[in-house]
């Protein structure tokens, strides 16, 4: 990925200094704004803002089920439920040809949290921390592969990770769908991305394989499948062991490659991070090293070896 390709990613206005929130202030997120801002041209939103709440406004939260809670002033009462779903039905659409290849929205927020949003008993009592954003909702029901994570978690650095590489891995189908998706053109996206999907999830790479190897030649018409299920098993976490073992599967390209010495500094590398010794940035760095001096082919065309820009430093952490 290079810098003259800049994705489009969604973003709740506040987190990039804007000051829409119901205070009249902001929440800036450095990582976003500073780190991962030049290489995204960001799309920022603000459903309360933009519904026509004004700024500064009453602080508004959820109440009543969590299956369908209601949108209410915390002082007034006033109920914004309706405004703000047929808002997020049109603001959605019109997103959804905005060409997105992520979206982050701010936590806890009765409009755009994803998770565990503070939803208050009907008549009075402590609430329950159970509930979806009334915009964040219908965003993940209508752009169900859109990679979507909430700021707060993205100073995890697995989660950070994951949404990263996920953002960019759905950047690189887009493209790949839009230029016209063929028998052989799915089947070389498969490939490049064999040991990704490795690494996620097992059962997925499984599937993937057999759904791409059943398909007849000329046109296909299980593009859409597999991109939902592509997406889908990125978001399995890659767990240090499931990582190890993507790393023990390309020791295998190197048997017969490497000189006895140079093939046991590389398995010793491999331990060290399966032991949780070194990030997994230790055992790339060597592999990408030896792909390149050696020629390994298949392992050159991987994305697993560079997922992202290395300006992010994802993999220096995990």
């Amino acid at each position: 990925m290079t810098r003259s390709h800049r994705l489009r990613v969604g973003v709740s206005a506040c987190l990039l200094g804007h000051k829409v929130r119901y205070d009249g202030q902001h929440k800036r997120d450095a990582f976003l704004v500073d780190v991962l801002g030049p290489f995204v041209d960001w799309v920022p939103v603000c459903p309360e803002l933009e519904v026509g709440m004004g700024v500064p406004r009453e602080p508004i939260h959820l109440v009543g089920r969590t299956a369908a809670p209601r949108l209410v002033g915390e002082r007034s009462g006033t109920d914004h439920t309706e405004a703000m779903r047929r808002y997020a039905e049109r603001r959605v659409a019109a997103l959804a040809g905005e060409d997105l290849s992520g979206y982050v929205t701010k936590k806890d927020s009765p409009s755009c949290g994803l998770e565990r949003v503070r939803v208050h008993p009907e008549k009075g009592g402590p609430p329950r921390r159970d509930g979806v954003g009334a915009f964040a909702a219908v965003l993940r029901a209508r752009l169900p592969l859109l990679p979507v994570e909430e700021e707060g978690r993205l100073n995890d650095p697995a989660l950070r990770e994951s949404f990263i590489e996920r953002v960019f891995a759905y950047d690189r189908w887009k493209r790949a769908v839009a230029g016209g998706m063929r028998r052989g053109d799915l089947v070389a996206f498969h490939t490049a991305h064999k040991l990704t999907l490795m690494a996620h999830s097992p059962a997925a790479y499984r599937a993937l394989g057999a759904l791409v190897g059943g398909l007849g030649k000329g046109s296909i018409r299980a593009v859409e499948a597999y991109g939902a299920a592509f997406m889908e098993a990125l978001r399995v976490p890659a767990t240090r062991g499931r990582h190890a073992n993507v790393l023990q599967h390309m020791l295998g390209y190197f048997r017969e490659v490497l000189p006895a010495p140079e093939r046991k500094e590389l398995e010793e590398t491999v331990t060290d991070y399966a032991r949780g010794l070194v990030p997994l940035v230790v055992p790339l760095t060597l592999f990408r090293h030896h792909v390149r001096k050696h020629g390994v082919a298949y392992l050159a065309g991987q994305r697993y070896l560079d997922p992202d820009p290395k300006e992010l430093m994802l993999r220096n952490h995990v």
